[in-house]
């Protein structure tokens, strides 16, 4: 044996390093962003300097200045006080919405996961009739059952129409859990729909159509606008930035560009920061 090497015996082979844990990584400036946004109008009571629905003709289409800083409308009203204040109502409808569509969502897809084949067929055909038909014009169509547009009546109408996508994710989802050990065991033990639905299908579920609700959000607040724009949404007496956008023709026809550029930079900067946001969650995702 040569006697330059030494036998030391067999080397235990090294473990195998663990992938590390995906955590969620919110992108720094969209987030901090929508964070002044979303804080800034839901305490906007205590740093406005003006009632945002106080009608001061005198000074009605005045540009930006030192004591209006966003200038005013074509009825006297602050911008800066508008913009913060009527953040909250769009927020709202964003937020009430998707709560309405994701609901209606997770328990028509889990019914078409664990129903029989046919009737599983009969709900995908029904989603597939909803996605064919373009949601603006459902919601127009819903808006005109319920009558005087408001809050709530626009938030059930935008909710309605934009749960077919997230629906067919959970369908999926639920497909693939419903022959899961802890499944069986509870339909063994006795639960019910609901006791599953909320016990075992939801907190599975719920992260893979994460990126999804985050992007109704969206969805649903530039629905608002969009309608507003169109004279179908909420009255101007109610401020949201969307009965502020329906002034946009107005405001461009006199030449007045603060009444349609700064409250559509707040729009945008809000649906891109939600943006930014979703899409860092559907990331997430894909690493877990």
């Amino acid at each position: 044996m040569d006697k330059r090497f030494t036998i030391v015996g067999i080397r235990p082979a090294p473990l195998p390093a663990e992938p590390p844990k995906s955590r969620l990584r919110l992108p720094p400036l969209p987030a901090v962003v929508l964070a002044i946004i979303v804080l800034g109008c839901l305490c906007c009571d205590f740093f406005l300097p003006k009632d945002p629905a106080y009608l001061d003709l005198y000074h009605a289409n005045t540009a930006p200045n030192a004591e209006f800083w966003f200038g005013t409308d074509t009825m006297g009203r602050d911008i800066f006080s508008m913009i913060w204040h009527g953040g909250r109502l769009s927020l709202l409808i964003g937020f009430l919405s998707t709560f309405i569509s994701t609901a209606i969502a997770v328990l028509f897809g889990t019914a078409g996961g664990i129903a029989p084949g046919w009737l599983d067929k009969l709900l995908t055909r029904v989603a597939e009739v909803f996605l064919s038909v373009p949601s603006l014009l459902l919601v127009i169509f819903l808006q005109a059952i319920l009558g005087h547009a408001g809050v709530l009546s626009l938030s059930i109408a935008i909710g309605v129409t934009g749960w077919m996508g997230i629906a067919k994710v959970v369908r999926t989802e639920v497909r693939r859990l419903r022959e899961s050990e802890f499944i069986l065991a509870a339909r063994c033990m006795g639960g019910g729909f609901f006791h599953n639905l909320w016990v075992h299908f939801l907190p599975n579920i719920f992260p893979s159509i994460l990126f999804m609700v985050v992007m109704n959000i969206r969805g649903a607040i530039a629905a608002e606008s969009t309608l507003s724009f169109l004279g179908l949404g909420l009255p101007l007496e109610i401020i949201s930035w969307g009965s502020m956008l329906s002034l946009a023709e107005r405001g461009l026809l006199s030449g007045a560009w603060w009444m349609v550029l700064i409250p559509g930079a707040f729009l945008v900067i809000t649906l891109l920061c939600i943006t930014e946001l979703g899409e860092q969650l559907r990331q997430t995702a894909d690493r877990q």
